[in-house]
């Protein structure tokens, strides 16, 4: 029932539209059956048509999602249209108006899904406050050329004029001139149109909590990052604090996500016991349904995507691959590790050292250097991260980061910062440098990480995350076809802004292992809302104010990115 009401008012909102922007359109013989369809007032406003369309469409959307604040918008609707079509002799128009009406009544349970209940004030202040203004304005505009205006209209009479023009309706008041005619109407419409769809916007659009991470599902977290952490090395960015968290039923599984433009954005896999991800990714889609997000998940494992696409019958996508180095396999020797052992070998005879410790070792006054150092060394004046970024550092609440710092001379110089991947592994959080410091400090200071890992009883490093790793390797591989490359060219014209091409070849130095990580879409027509969302989340876009993660008990820190961080 949402979906076929919301194409059905769709279709209305559109012909209505064509209607207004192309007015030969009446005259066709598509308008014999279009003026069946139960368009909102057109009958008794046609001019305003492109208004009504714009909020049909709108409405349709809603609808589509099953929110029951636009089925009630329709139900009084409806009524009205069915009413005007009657008085104005088309009863095909009342009948089909009716029956819609009569369809919405009858699938009235499913539309459950609740808007933001603060958008309601909103949508009320945004109408009060423009129609106030719109008023003002209005009868400022017919009031500014007295000359343009026929007779001596009282204040009734423009005020009558400034109602009846904001909907796309001709006043009382006439005008010497046409042109004046024409501009004093036009100007009337666009503020009535602004004010409705405005409006309209904030009465319906979807609701976006807070996203705070609470002390005790950060602790609940912790105990299934204890049991199960070792399942996924970006785990433990689950505790960002500026994400929410759903519990199965048993508490033993759990997701963290976010709102962002009505996208329910989870990120990696779910925590904890797999036998119980199937429970909390069904209370995750009733989460979303409930509210009329789109639910979506980025940077999932093959595991988890396979789970959410089965339980969910949602669709996967490769968005890259994460770079994985097992400790035991790695060396500098080789020809394959040559340019490596070039730039290490050349960095550390400039007199650099790196130090490798557990942020447990750490005393508070270095603590502060530290985030203070890397404040200063971040890339852009934005705050970073989501999906790959603990969004802190150096915090005494995880003792079990891992800190890795360069220095020359007794400066510090760069700095990386690990967190815990299970009892026998890291995952990399943020890399930041001197941007005056000598090159290579980056590849120094992962080279000594892990060198020192064995004695850390750790076996597993995850480096940064490439986006469309896959794409870049074939298409410059011999053999590669027209439509690989063309996409390949794509994505290097796009590293020019995002670091996609310079990632992965930063990555394949350390001669990683490649694990696929995915993007689970519920429909392909969602995908470039989902891409909006995550933007926004990573913070590369920055359409509203960001989201403050709680306060620690020192500074945090947001990192440039876990791309997976500025390099």
């Amino acid at each position: 029932m949402p979906a076929a009401t919301g194409y059905a008012t769709s279709t209305i909102g559109l012909l209505d539209i064509a209607k207004a922007v192309f007015p030969h359109f009446d005259h066709s013989r598509m308008s014999e059956w279009s003026g069946v369809l139960p368009g909102i007032v057109t009958t008794v406003a046609r001019a305003s048509s492109l208004v009504v369309g714009i909020m049909l469409v709108m409405i349709a959307h809603a609808l589509r999602r099953g929110k029951v604040r636009a089925w009630r918008a329709v139900v009084v609707l409806l009524p009205v249209s069915a009413a005007v079509g009657a008085v104005h002799h088309h009863p095909a128009s009342a009948l089909t108006g009716l029956l819609l009406l009569a369809g919405l009544v009858a699938g009235r349970r499913e539309f459950t899904a609740l808007p933001d209940p603060r958008s309601r004030w909103r949508a009320l202040t945004n109408l009060a406050v423009l129609g106030a203004l719109d008023v003002g304005l209005g009868y400022l505009i017919l009031s500014l050329r007295p000359r343009a205006v026929a007779g001596h209209p009282g204040v009734a009479d423009r005020l009558e004029h400034v109602l009846l023009g904001l909907a796309g309706v001709e006043g009382p008041v006439t005008f010497t001139s046409e042109r004046v005619s024409d501009l004093v109407y036009f100007s009337l419409l666009a503020l009535g149109t602004l004010t409705a769809v405005t409006t309209l916007y904030l009465a319906l659009r979807p609701e976006r909590p807070n996203a705070v991470l609470s002390a005790d599902d950060e602790l609940r977290l912790r105990g299934l990052l204890d049991r199960h952490g070792e399942r996924d090395s970006l785990g433990y960015f689950a505790l960002r604090r500026d994400k929410s968290v759903l519990f199965s039923p048993s508490g033993k599984a759990a997701i963290a996500y976010r709102v962002v433009s009505g996208v329910m954005l989870a990120s990696g896999d779910p925590l904890g016991d797999r036998e119980a991800w199937p429970a909390v990714i069904r209370a995750f889609i009733a989460e979303a349904r409930r509210h009329a997000w789109v639910p979506a998940v980025i940077g999932c494992g093959e595991t988890a995507g396979e789970v959410w696409t089965r339980e969910t019958g949602m669709s996967a996508l490769e968005l890259g691959d994460e770079a994985v180095v097992e400790v035991a396999g790695f060396t500098l020797e080789g020809r394959a590790m040559r340019n490596v052992r070039q730039m290490v070998n050349r960095v550390e005879r400039a007199g650099h050292t790196c130090r490798v410790r557990r942020v447990a070792d750490l005393g508070d006054d270095e603590r502060v250097r530290l985030q203070q150092a890397a404040d200063a060394w971040r890339g852009t004046q934005t705050e970073r991260g989501y999906s790959m970024a603990l969004g802190r550092f150096c915090d005494p609440e995880d003792p079990a980061c891992l800190v890795v710092t360069a220095h020359r001379s007794g400066e510090l110089v760069a700095l990386q910062h690990y967190v815990p991947w299970g009892p026998h592994g890291i995952s990399l959080d943020l890399m930041r440098r001197d941007r005056a410091a000598d090159p290579g400090l980056n590849e120094l200071l992962i080279v000594k990480t892990l060198q020192a890992a064995p004695s850390l009883g750790i076996t597993q490093v995850s480096l940064n995350f490439a986006m469309f790793r896959a794409a870049l390797a074939r298409g410059e591989r011999l053999g590669a076809g027209p439509v690989l490359r063309a996409w390949r060219g794509v994505l290097l014209f796009l590293s020019h802004w995002f670091q996609i091409e310079s990632l992965y070849r930063f990555n394949a130095k350390f001669r990683p292992i490649w694990e696929p990580r995915f993007v689970v879409y519920p429909n392909a027509r969602d995908l470039p809302r989902i891409g909006v969302s995550a933007l926004q989340a990573e913070a590369f876009l920055t359409l509203t104010r960001p989201l403050r993660p709680r306060p620690a008990s020192l500074p945090l820190l947001l990192p440039h990115r876990r791309t997976r961080a500025s390099t």
